[in-house]
């Protein structure tokens, strides 16, 4: 597997981009890096950052639209905000490609609305279409993935579950637009996690993970596979089933915790519960799986335990 960390990590408690690279580099089993855009990017100089990232890889950008586009990024009202949105979007694309690389990740923080009444629902949907339409003619050569989250920072998101972001996809008909499933995300609107990602992988939507933890009150950025054993086992038992060969991105928040510990702890945590599903095997697994029984499936879960 190839695994990346999430640079707010060490920015958080003060660090500086370049600081990050280098702990990145110290982890074991961390091969590429993910920026947020322009965040992680204003002020660097490109070329220095390709020199500081080497030999480890970039695997793409996520765009942060922040406080200026509070009331909507693709679907914003002032159409000047919108635009600078979208263009925000495409310029995260060309950024990506001089990095070397090759996935842009769309959270749509802000469009979605916290009163009724409060936006056109047809209308809003319409705009986001065109706006992704856009972006995605724009980058015919880069993965334009979704990332959906239920709530926070609107009370009710316009891509809120797997089942909308998947919709979406197709309404947007363009081959480079699949998603990003994020763990806690999954678990904020209690869908199944494994359930979303066997939808996305069957269908070659599947772009991009992010992997973390929690009790799906809210995106708690927890160490993976610290509170939901059975659930990150069963979602690694459909990656392989999947034969999922992109990046696992660890999006954890290590608040009280040392960042370079808390990253290694996800690289080991996946690897360990990986090694589990792999010692049963995914034939062993299949099989199980198709009996439909919830016995037989929680003696596999005791035996992974073991």
């Amino acid at each position: 597997m190839n695994y990346a960390g999430r640079f707010n990590s060490f920015i958080f408690k003060g660090q500086n981009v370049y600081d990050a690279i280098a702990a990145y580099k110290e982890m074991s089993g961390i091969t590429h890096l993910e920026f947020n855009y322009p965040e992680h990017i204003a002020g660097y100089d490109l070329e220095e950052l390709k020199d500081a990232i080497a030999p480890l890889k970039v695997n793409g950008l996520a765009v942060r639209w922040r406080k200026d586009f509070l009331h909507g990024d693709f679907t914003n009202p002032d159409e000047k905000l919108r635009r600078r949105a979208i263009q925000m979007s495409k310029d995260a694309c060309d950024v990506c490609r001089e990095l070397g690389g090759s996935v842009i990740t769309l959270w749509f923080e802000n469009d979605g609305f916290d009163y009724p009444f409060e936006i056109d629902y047809e209308k809003d949907w319409e705009k986001l279409i065109e706006g992704l339409r856009e972006v995605a003619d724009y980058a015919p050569d880069l993965k334009i993935s979704i990332e959906y989250k239920p709530f926070e920072e609107r009370e009710f998101a316009l891509v809120d579950s797997a089942g909308m972001t998947l919709y979406l996809i197709r309404e947007v008909d363009r081959p480079n637009v699949g998603c990003t499933l994020d763990f806690c995300h999954m678990l904020m609107k209690h869908d199944n996690p494994s359930f979303g990602l066997a939808l996305a992988a069957s269908t070659g939507k599947l772009f991009g993970l992010h992997m973390n933890d929690g009790y799906g009150r809210k995106d708690s950025g927890l160490i993976f596979g610290s509170v939901n054993f059975a659930l990150s086992a069963e979602f690694i038992y459909y990656l392989e089933k999947y034969n999922y060969d992109g990046v696992v991105f660890f999006d954890t928040f290590p608040i009280r915790e040392e960042s370079r510990g808390e990253c290694q702890a996800n690289v080991d945590a996946f690897e360990l519960i990986k090694s589990k599903v792999d010692r049963e095997g995914v034939e062993k697994i299949s099989e199980i799986v198709s009996k439909h029984d919830g016995l037989s499936t929680n003696k596999l879960i005791q035996d992974m335990l073991r």
